[in-house]
């Protein structure tokens, strides 16, 4: 059997400055990724299939599961149509301005 050569994983400055993404679009990310995450624990914390929660919303189960494996990114509607049955809402909240340090 032969070995594979397994480069050293790149570093996220590195992959940031080939994307050129800007400080401002990696807080986005990062707040996206933070929304996703929060829908999903609540939806599990709930006890809640994606199934289930597919007929409380009216939205298609694979809908769901697309957004919780960050395949598209969720528009505030259908974030709100999620969160709602759920008990729970989006707020709007100042940026730590430690973030863009």
């Amino acid at each position: 059997m032969k070995s594979k050569n397994i480069e050293p994983a790149e570093k996220w400055e590195d992959v940031r400055k080939k994307l050129n993404i800007t400080l401002e679009q990696e807080i986005e990310i990062r707040l996206e990724k933070e929304i996703i995450q929060a829908i999903v624990a609540v939806r599990k914390n709930s006890n809640m299939t994606q199934e289930e929660l597919s007929r409380k919303t009216g939205l298609k189960q694979s809908v769901i599961a697309r957004l919780e494996k960050s395949k598209n990114s969720p528009r505030i509607d259908t974030t709100l149509k999620i969160l709602i049955p759920m008990g729970y809402t989006l707020k709007v909240m100042p940026v730590d301005k430690d973030i863009f340090v």
